[in-house]
C-alpha cells in the first residue's frame, strides 16, 4: 500500500496550502515547529519549501502524553528545541499523522508551557479521521480512511515513506 502515496506531491500541496492560509490571515512572520519524530521530518521539508527565515523548532511530547502511564516512557525521548520565543508568535505546528487528536493536545500543552503564541496553525501530512478530541488541521497533505486494526506510519527521514501496518495488540 506504500505505492499509493506520493509524498512529494503531498508536500507541494501542503506548501501551497500553508502559503495561502498565511496570506489570507496576513501572517508573514510564522515560525515552524515539528513534533518528533515524523512531524520533524515533514517540517524539515516544509520549512525549506516555504523558505522560513527562523530556524526550525522541534518538540518531544513524551512527558505530556495522557497515556504515559498506560504505554510507558518512550525509550528515545529527545529534548524539545525551540530556538525562538513563543510569546505573540504565529506558529505552524507540523505532525505526520493526525488521528485521535491527543498528540496535538499534548503538543499544545507543552507549547503553552514555553509561552503564549498569537496563533497555532496545524499542518499534517495525513489526516486519517477517528478524532477523539475537537482538533482539526488547517492544512493536510491527504485524508485517508483505514480499516479497523490498521495504522499508518511515516518512515524516514530520507526517503520519506508511508507504511500501512496492522495495529499492535
Amino acid at each position: 500500500m506504500t505505492d499509493e502515496f506520493d509524498i512529494d506531491a503531498m508536500l507541494d500541496d501542503m506548501t501551497h496550502g500553508l502559503r495561502e492560509y498565511l496570506r489570507m490571515r496576513h501572517i508573514d512572520d510564522a515560525v515552524m515547529i515539528g513534533i518528533h519524530t515524523g512531524g520533524v521530518w515533514v517540517a524539515e521539508r516544509l520549512h525549506s519549501l516555504l523558505g522560513i527565515g527562523e530556524p526550525l523548532g522541534t518538540l518531544d511530547i513524551s512527558f505530556y502524553r495522557d497515556d504515559f502511564t498506560r504505554i510507558g516512557m518512550n525509550p528515545q525521548v529527545k529534548p524539545s528545541q525551540l530556538p525562538f520565543g513563543l510569546d505573540d508568535r504565529h506558529i505552524i505546528l507540523v505532525d505526520d499523522v493526525l488521528y485521535t487528536g491527543r498528540t496535538i493536545r499534548a503538543a499544545m500543552n507543552e507549547l503553552f508551557d514555553y509561552g503564549r503564541p498569537a496563533s497555532i496553525t496545524l499542518a499534517v501530512l495525513i489526516d486519517r479521521g477517528g478524532r477523539e478530541l475537537p482538533i482539526e488541521a488547517a492544512v493536510t497533505g491527504q485524508r485517508i480512511e483505514l480499516p479497523e486494526g490498521r495504522h499508518i506510519k511515516l518512515t524516514g527521514p530520507d526517503p520519506l515513506r508511508l507504511v500501512v501496518q496492522e495495529a499492535r495488540a
